[in-house]
């Protein structure tokens, strides 16, 4: 389940919070982009950067114990030199990206995931029924655009049959065909707990604090325009 249904259904858990670490008070339009499309029994799904790890998560999970190449980078501050089998390392900024060129399973993925949950997985990979390719480089902080500029959802694409997917990025309506939506973000207000309040450990305060706010969803499904909101904490 991505984070965008988790906030909808209530229950948004620590990789929601994730999500909102970056997000100071204000108005953030233009974020967590999908675009869907069907082609006979074939889903094509774009995504922005957001959902690069729920998208390599949702395929190693379908992986499972099996094996198959994997592509792309890993990106993270912290140095993960003794924690990863990559095949070179790229650093830029104090930002490292470790490519990544090989066989591995859907568990062993699964295990990177919660192990470095705040790491950015830029990795594609494919099988059976499903192909995933993650553009291999860190996302660039998101633009709202200007005029009628907008950003396009082109980081991510997924090709697959899974109808469970694409239900979980689009779920206003069943049987749809075609879909894009996109997202506001509005953070009203930063939660901090007492004993946060006496850190002085800023970076702590920034990721330990919670955001408290509203999501707001525009949804054009089969040329019908759905607004809808939700008020959120993470």
């Amino acid at each position: 389940m991505n984070f965008i249904k988790k906030i909808f259904d209530g229950k948004s858990d620590e990789k929601t919070h994730i999500q909102f670490q970056k997000f100071s008070k204000g108005e953030f339009k233009n974020r967590a982009l999908i675009e869907l499309k069907k082609s006979e029994k074939r889903w094509t799904i774009k995504t922005s950067a957001e959902f690069a790890n729920e998208l390599v998560e949702i395929m190693a999970k379908k992986l499972g114990s099996e094996k198959t190449k994997v592509t792309g980078a890993i990106v993270s501050t912290n140095d993960l030199t003794e924690e990863l089998d990559f095949k070179d390392k790229k650093q830029f900024q104090g930002v490292k990206r470790y490519l990544m060129d090989k066989e591995m399973s859907g568990n062993e993925l699964i295990k990177l995931l919660e192990k470095f949950p705040k790491t950015f997985f830029a990795l594609s990979l494919e099988f059976e029924d499903s192909k995933l390719k993650v553009k291999p480089k860190a996302p660039k902080s998101g633009k709202s655009g200007k005029g009628d500029e907008k950003p396009r959802a082109d980081f991510c694409n997924l090709k697959t049959s899974d109808d469970e997917i694409a239900d979980n990025f689009v779920f206003e309506r069943a049987g749809f065909k075609n879909a894009e939506i996109n997202h506001t973000f509005l953070i009203e207000d930063i939660i901090i707990s007492n004993e946060l309040e006496k850190s002085k450990d800023f970076a702590r305060i920034r990721g330990e604090a919670k955001r408290k706010g509203r999501v707001i969803r525009n949804s054009i499904i089969d040329g019908q325009e759905i607004k809808s909101e939700k008020e959120f904490i993470a």
